[in-house]
């Protein structure tokens, strides 16, 4: 697409995207008068920017709206996907290649857990994928220890109640079950970070260990642990598809058509109609003593 035609931004997202600072942050920048657009300063929020055609400078460096990315990273366990993190350890961005603009991950795992992790500067994609509302599917295999019990699968699939809410996987399916290990798949839908270890827990089993295996239709397999790459061109067409643009409640819904049964003939005029039938207010009323005698009557 040709930038000088891209659609107005906000100034949030022109921000983020170029890897100037998050929203927040760029709200703040925005606020303090640190940023210029066509030279002019910006005081005020919502205010747009158009990409490619408008000037923005921010603290006197000019910025430019940057390529969008999309890598995947095998995530060893010990690995964070925080973007600072005061302990020193590695985090997700930094197995990425070097010289990459700021990119951020999506659907985080802890630290124990290792698995497929997307990182983009794709905000809207990133929403798409990671919020819960539009179901985009997420699978995980647990290695247990020892033999699970026959019932478990029926009890996550169940639903069970943890700390960040209600977990009721869509699918489990029984990989191994051995005398001292077990192998089970999980398939939740939505990007909901819900504790999998904590639940399995509480239906009487401990994870030694968990990996996200798939993301929607991009798959783990064939990356090694700790290794990176860039989402081929076909695996971005069936992500972008496989994450809908719009959540499942909004989506449009065709109204099925009225069966002959249902057809009504057309109501009259309300002046056409038969006056109701009233009380004369101006009746005369019967006695109390007659009224409290009549309700006495009609109970049972």
């Amino acid at each position: 697409m040709n930038p000088a035609r891209a659609a107005p931004q906000r100034i949030q997202k022109f921000l983020s995207d170029a890897g100037v600072a998050s929203r927040r942050a760029a709200e703040e920048l925005v606020l303090a008068r640190r940023v210029l657009i066509n030279d002019q300063p910006v005081t005020t929020l919502p205010t747009f920017v158009r990409p490619g055609t408008d000037r923005v400078i921010v603290d006197g460096v000019p910025v430019r709206a940057q390529r969008l990315e999309y890598f995947i990273v095998h995530k060893p366990a010990g690995v964070v996907c925080t973007q600072r993190d005061p302990a020193g350890r590695t985090r997700s961005v930094d197995l990425l290649p070097p010289k990459l603009p700021r990119l951020f991950p999506v659907g985080r795992l802890e630290a124990d857990t290792e698995g497929l992790l997307i990182l983009t500067n794709d905000g809207e994609l990133a929403n798409r994928i990671a919020h819960p509302r539009y179901g985009v599917e997420q699978v995980y295999c647990a290695e247990l220890r020892g033999r699970m019990s026959d019932d478990l699968p029926a009890q996550l699939l169940r639903g069970v109640y943890v700390a960040e809410g209600h977990m009721r996987p869509r699918r489990v399916d029984v990989i191994q079950r051995g005398p001292n290990r077990s192998v089970i798949e999980i398939e939740l839908q939505g990007g909901r970070r819900l504790e999998i270890r904590r639940a399995i827990a509480m239906c009487g089993h401990k994870v030694r260990r968990l990996t996200r295996v798939r993301i929607g239709p991009i798959e783990l397999r064939g990356l090694p642990a700790g290794a990176a790459r860039r989402l081929t061109p076909a695996e971005l067409r069936a992500l972008k598809s496989g994450a809908p643009a719009t959540p499942p409640s909004r989506r449009f819904r065709p109204q099925p058509a009225p069966s002959a049964d249902a057809a009504r003939p057309p109501r009259a005029p309300r002046d056409s109609r038969a006056p109701r039938a009233t009380r004369d207010s101006h009746a005369p009323r019967a006695p109390r003593a007659q009224r409290r005698t009549r309700r006495k009557t009609v109970r049972p």
